[in-house]
């Protein structure tokens, strides 16, 4: 890919989603979204990349490819928890349901791995053997698979800059964050979800590493699954082809996810305590390119990149006026 290839590329980022016309706007680090007035919710996903709790650049389609990939996945486990989708007016933009969110964060993992404050190879490697209330073995080694399943769950940070923090079952319900039965439904939905999740990926070649839920409950009282599912910012996936010859080796797995990015970022520096440098253009557009073979692989469709000449800013004002006309 030619420097004026990549330009163009750099240049077709949405990286800014905030409509005045719409009402009650927030701002995420990768999406920007509405509450509305009638209980629904627009969530759009931008290009903004978020690692280590900053928003470290924009990655070229990667707000389309989170948006179909999530949606791709709602469906695939529709039968296992109710969701929040309500209707997708755009590629990058779903509607959903406004919930009561539930303050954990749900996240499941088969490896020992990750490269942040929170993930239980960086606990493990400092030398800590009960991780999340789990007792691990000595002798463990980066990447390996886990005796068993966990579930590692975190509080959800709140307001810009905040930190997700590491919290145990038994300290969630004596917190008072949830019921003695809402951790018990949360946790089977949570196991359940991600055993779909990795017999699906299995079948095309992929390893479901570990993943991210978030919940919240509607009027009903309903659980139900929100935000994103099994996406590339939300998951780890590895190539299951190659897994076994790179772990052998000492090598880091081949990933489609922003594990990639991690890497290149903690090759730098401490992203918690220094400066994180420029990306390169390359390497944003590389990032870019892994995201949409993820997509592809997982669903077996071609990903349909907008044309050039169609600002994608534009055609998700143009969707959204034509599906919320009288806020236009």
């Amino acid at each position: 890919m030619t420097d004026t290839e990549i330009q163009k590329l750099l240049d077709a980022r949405l990286t800014d989603a905030q409509f005045p016309q719409l009402p009650n706007f927030e701002r995420g680090k990768v999406r920007d979204s509405y509450d509305l007035p009638d209980g629904q919710r627009i969530m759009v996903a931008t290009d903004r990349q978020s690692a280590f709790d900053q928003v470290l650049g924009a990655v070229p389609y990667k707000g389309q490819v989170l948006n179909q990939t999530a949606r791709f996945w709602f469906e695939k486990t529709a039968d296992i928890c109710a969701n929040h989708v309500v209707d997708y007016p755009d590629p990058n933009v779903v509607v959903g349901k406004k919930l009561n969110m539930l303050p954990v964060e749900m996240v499941v993992r088969d490896y020992l791995t990750g490269a942040t404050d929170t993930a239980i190879w960086t606990m493990y490697a400092r030398g800590e053997r009960v991780v999340y209330g789990h007792e691990l073995p000595d002798g463990m080694v980066k990447n390996v698979k886990l005796p068993k399943t966990i579930l590692t769950p975190t509080t959800k940070a709140s307001g810009p800059g905040g930190h997700d923090e590491p919290i145990t079952a038994p300290e969630i319900v004596e917190q008072g964050l949830l019921t003695q039965n809402q951790w018990d439904e949360l946790a089977r939905i949570s196991l359940e979800l991600f055993a779909r999740g990795r017999e699906i990926s299995a079948a095309n070649g992929l390893i479901l590493v570990d993943t991210k839920y978030e919940f919240g409950v509607d009027e009903d009282g309903t659980i139900t699954l929100a935000d994103e599912v099994h996406t590339p910012d939300s998951s780890r996936f590895w190539h299951a082809s190659s897994y076994e010859a790179r772990l052998a080796a000492g090598q880091e797995p081949e990933s489609l996810d922003k594990e990639f990015l991690r890497l290149w970022v903690t090759a730098r520096c401490d992203p918690y305590k220094d400066p994180i440098p420029e990306i390169p253009g390359e390497t944003i557009v590389e990032f870019g390119r892994k995201y949409i073979t993820l997509y592809e692989t997982v669903t077996g469709e071609t990903f349909e990149a907008p044309a050039f000449d169609e600002p994608v800013r534009e055609r998700v004002e143009a969707n959204l006026k034509k599906a919320f006309p009288k806020y236009f």
